[in-house]
């Protein structure tokens, strides 16, 4: 009898569970597909509660919907870390003790590695501490066109070239993504400044719109399948750009058929009618100014809060653009918080350091190196004297948003002296800059002239000199809120430099920085490295690349003028550049960096795709598979290339292309192709590339189409934009 009652127990149970699995809802059941999930999701949802779903609920955080169990969405700056924790409703630190994070390098380094492959694993090792993080959204990263030095965030962007920024984003993009976080490519678009970057209206022509502003954004969402975009602080044709109804309606939902979200940078919407029809699908900030203040929990104020219900209600907005913006929220909620399926990710590993350093290593750029001045062997020299701020300061902080709290930051100075021992190495600052702030410039508390003092004394009986200059991440600086204001280093570190080198002549520049600055001691100096904000393994990667453990392969990613006037952008007056504070013309259009000093034959000071080597490299000549193409063919280059030297090496291959007989305008030459090849010391390899030849078109604004013409190309196979080593014809039918 016991025994029958357990038994009748267990079955009433067992039918209770299994009543239960079937009455799990739709939208909750993973083996039903996506979109009938959330159109069953939304099918349950109250008006407030897809509001609600469509607006922060905090600093960095959207509510989900409770009662239906659909979690909140946790976003999370930047680009190059997981950012420290903010507090529910102000912009302070919340004081957590286990938000350090890895600081990998700024994307200008990752872009001057000119490594795809290499982007794979900085995207994933991201993804990897943001999905620990319980983050669904990592805001990063940035694709905004270097289109000048002045621009103060260029540092969190990739060069100025359109397709080797869209090459290297579509790897980093599915980096991330496959950790279950959605990277959020940002601003978008046309946030090439940040003086005046709340309001200034950007005219420019479609063509360059489509040939040099978007190709990036065009490629993360097509290629890369990104599940979210921020929008940008700026206007485009008088219009705010986060909802903006030719760029996002158009352009993104409509010609690139994106399915993700839309989420406006920090206070970046203005309108509730304008955000709720022109494609703004997740709204932040509104009520600051990004970083410093903000109305105390005005979270209902919103645009797409209260105010967007009330239109609702009343029927002065249709109920079809809110459900298109749940949809895409539900979307993102699949992807991330609701995929039981995710990995877990991990956080500040060995892992993660090996592949911050393997970026800076091979981002770390060699511009000038007489009389082999680098490497410099471990018992080279018995007195190493390092002289400047940027060798002992934390880079990781200030910025703005690209701010971080790191585990573990290794120094160039502190890398140097685990390489060649602290007997050895002597440090004096040299000059001084004053603390990070993001919205203002606060003063060095060092006497200039102390500091200059004490270098100059020190180096005296230096064996060789390591100068330790450039940017930082203050304020008009490389900082996110303000342009810088001068194209020559700050600090006095020009007059520094000058004066170390009327003392000792045997002085090597590390210049560390996001951006290019004016070089007027370069012909005195024996050699000089670019190097960037290089993270946690700064001092490590510096210090294996002076002593030649590693053998620098850098490419830059951007042109750097001899003077700054010789910039496109710089070059047509104020209303080019920065504007009249209300409006600007991109008067230069589609000749950016390389393809303005190219066309306009003004020679650079270095040249976009730069970069030396301890080794040398011998290029064979290039040739084809065929000399003629259709327009849906893919031509196929060939090439040998030998490592000459006795250190293994690797350089970067680059095709660019020029149109013999165009019936528009066109650059002298435009990147198409690239390859980073690792050769050993007398290696000889076949390296091969290709190029669709729809690659070869340009943008016809007046058709507005994509047009490839038939006519003869030339290939030029070439070590940098100014350094051709070959060149073939081809022509296209």
């Amino acid at each position: 009898m016991k025994k029958l009652f357990f038994y009748v127990l267990f079955s009433l149970l067992l039918l209770q569970a299994s009543g239960q699995t079937k009455q799990i809802p739709v939208y909750l059941d993973d083996s039903k597909p996506m979109e009938v999930r959330i159109e069953d999701a939304l099918s349950r949802m109250t008006l407030e509660e897809k509001i609600a779903m469509i607006h922060a609920q905090s600093k960095f955080s959207t509510p989900g919907v409770p009662r239906l169990g659909i979690p909140e969405i946790w976003m999370s700056d930047g680009p190059h870390g997981v950012r420290m924790e903010i507090d529910w409703d102000t912009w302070n630190h919340a004081g957590w003790t286990n938000d350090s994070c890895t600081a990998f390098p700024a994307l200008t380094c990752l872009a001057a590695t000119f490594n795809p492959e290499l982007s794979l694993k900085y995207g994933n090792a991201l993804g990897e501490e943001a999905r620990f993080r319980k983050k669904e959204m990592i805001l990063g990263p940035g694709v905004n066109i270097y289109r000048t030095p002045m621009n103060g965030r260029n540092f969190e962007y990739m060069g100025e070239d359109p397709y080797l920024a869209s090459k290297m984003v579509v790897p980093f993009v599915k980096g991330v993504q496959q950790n279950g976080v959605a990277a959020t490519m940002k601003h978008f678009a046309l946030n090439n400044q940040e003086l005046w970057r709340g309001h200034i209206d950007v005219e420019v022509s479609d063509r360059a719109l489509y040939e040099i502003y978007l190709p990036a954004f065009k490629a993360g969402v097509e290629e890369g399948k990104v599940w979210a975009i921020m929008g940008s602080y700026n206007k485009y044709r008088g219009q705010y750009c986060s909802h903006h109804e030719r760029l996002i309606n158009q352009i993104l939902k409509g010609e690139w058929k994106y399915d993700g979200v839309v989420v406006t940078d920090w206070g970046s919407a203005h309108d509730t009618r304008e955000a709720a029809l022109y494609g703004l699908d997740i709204e932040m900030g509104t009520w600051t100014n990004g970083l410093t203040w903000g109305q105390s929990f005005a979270y209902d104020n919103y645009y797409l809060a209260k105010p967007y219900l009330k239109m609702l209600e009343k029927g002065e907005l249709p109920m079809s653009t809110l459900d298109d913006k749940v949809r895409r929220v539900l979307r993102l909620n699949l992807r991330t918080n609701m995929d039981r399926n995710r990995p877990y990710g991990s956080f500040t590993t060995p892992e993660h350091a090996a592949v911050s350093r393997e970026v800076a290593e091979q981002g770390i750029v060699l511009m000038k190196n007489t009389n082999n001045f680098f490497p410099i062997a471990k018992d080279r020299y018995k007195k190493i004297v390092v002289i400047g701020e940027n060798a002992t300061r934390s880079l990781t902080v200030g910025g703005g948003s690209s701010e971080l709290k790191v585990k573990k930051e290794v120094s160039p100075l502190e890398g140097l002296k685990i390489k060649y021992g602290a007997d050895k190495v002597f440090y004096t600052m040299g000059y001084g800059s004053g603390p990070s702030v993001y919205d203002h410039f606060i003063p060095s508390p060092y006497n200039a002239d102390s500091l200059k003092r004490e270098a100059l004394a020190l180096v005296k009986d230096a064996d060789v000199v390591l100068f330790f200059g450039g940017l930082n991440k203050n304020y008009q600086q490389d900082c996110e809120g303000g342009d810088r204001t001068s194209y020559d280093l700050p600090f006095g570190q020009n007059e520094l430099i000058e004066d170390l080198l009327k003392v000792n002549k045997n002085m090597g520049i590390v210049i560390v920085s996001g951006n290019a600055v004016a070089m007027p001691w370069l012909d005195k100096v024996p050699a000089l490295m670019q190097s960037w904000y290089l993270g946690s393994e700064a001092g490590n990667a510096t210090a294996n690349v002076i002593a030649g453990d590693i053998n620098p392969s850098g490419k830059l990613p951007f042109s750097i003028p001899k003077k700054l006037e010789d910039n496109g952008a710089m070059s047509f007056g104020t209303i080019s550049y920065p504007g009249d504070s209300i409006k600007q013309i991109y008067k230069e259009d589609i000749l950016v960096g390389y393809r303005w000093h190219d066309t306009k034959k003004i020679p650079a000071l270095f040249p976009f795709g730069y970069g030396l080597s301890y080794t040398t490299f011998e290029y064979g000549k290039a040739s084809t598979d065929k000399k003629e193409y259709s327009k849906n063919d893919e031509i196929k280059i060939s090439l040998t290339l030998t490592n000459k030297g006795n250190v293994d090496g690797a350089e970067s291959v680059q095709i660019y292309a020029s149109q013999q007989k165009p019936s528009m305008e066109r650059p002298a030459k435009e990147l198409k192709a690239f390859k980073k090849v690792f050769l050993k010391a007398g290696e000889t390899k076949n390296v091969e590339l290709s190029i669709p030849v729809k690659d070869l078109a340009f943008f016809n604004d007046k058709a507005h189409e994509w047009v490839v013409e038939s006519d003869k190309f030339t290939l030029h196979c070439a070590a940098s934009s100014a350094d051709v080593k070959s060149s073939v014809t081809i022509n296209v039918k």
